[in-house]
């Protein structure tokens, strides 16, 4: 397992920038029958390939081909801060969904354009390479940074603790570099578009800009999430994703 060096400096300095902690397929359309004509053929429901639901057709284009897990995050609404998550993994031609998971994301929802401190979370779909925590790796398949500098002090939007929110982290290649620390400071975007968009551990209330799960959903996640199948996640409201 790769081992990072842990940028502790650096993630003290980014705290207040980060997002985290701070703080179908397609339905078939009836065909009307009438009596005594033949229908015309077609596939049949199991040839169909089963594509991930509730993704339009720009949502899907952005995939990867080469994607084998995809973590669905779909908000509430565009204000919202709550969602949910559903990890589907590809077997032949369809997508097979997991558990459905309930969710934060940040105070004021999603954005298309995320820029630092707005509390929005970023549209889009990224991948999903790197890990780490404060905790010990509970056995993933991604690069693993253990450290210290994997602390939430304070309090959250709604006065819930922190603490213990980024025990178990997996970053969201939004604005970063893949293949570092979820502390990794590079902003290919530059600084004013935010980053350190994780995938963390609930504390009970909205997130500045991740995606927070309860710690038993982010341990099964961290097991599950396997980089020879290129997972990524996507995320945003619930319109954004059906475009």
């Amino acid at each position: 397992m790769l081992k990072y060096r842990t940028r502790a400096a650096l993630f003290a300095a980014s705290f207040l920038l980060t997002g985290c902690g701070a703080a179908s397929g397609e339905p078939a359309h009836p065909t009307a029958s009438v009596r005594g004509a033949q229908a015309p053929p077609g596939p049949s429901a199991e040839a169909a390939p089963r594509e991930i639901p509730g993704l339009g057709p720009r949502t899907r284009a952005a995939v990867p081909p080469n994607a084998r897990q995809v973590v669905v995050v779909s908000g509430r609404d565009r204000n919202s801060p709550l969602s949910s998550v559903v990890l589907y993994r590809r077997t032949g031609s369809d997508w097979q969904p997991g558990a459905s998971w309930a969710a934060h994301n940040a105070l004021r929802g999603w954005s298309d354009r995320h820029m630092g401190g707005d509390l929005r979370s970023p549209v889009g779909v990224y991948g999903l390479t790197d890990a780490g925590g404060l905790l010990a790796d509970p056995g993933t398949k991604l690069p693993y940074d253990r450290g210290p500098a994997f602390r939430s002090p304070g309090t959250g939007f709604e006065g819930e603790p922190l603490d213990g929110s980024f025990d178990y982290v997996v970053a969201i290649n939004y604005n970063r570099k893949p293949g570092t620390s979820p502390l990794d400071w590079t902003r290919p975007l530059g600084a004013s578009r935010g980053g350190g968009i994780w995938f963390h551990v609930d504390h009970g209330g909205p997130t500045h800009g991740c995606v927070s799960l309860a710690e038993e959903h982010m341990k099964e996640l961290l097991r599950t999430l396997d980089p020879a199948l290129h997972p990524v996640v996507v995320m945003g409201d619930h319109a954004s994703l059906a475009r």
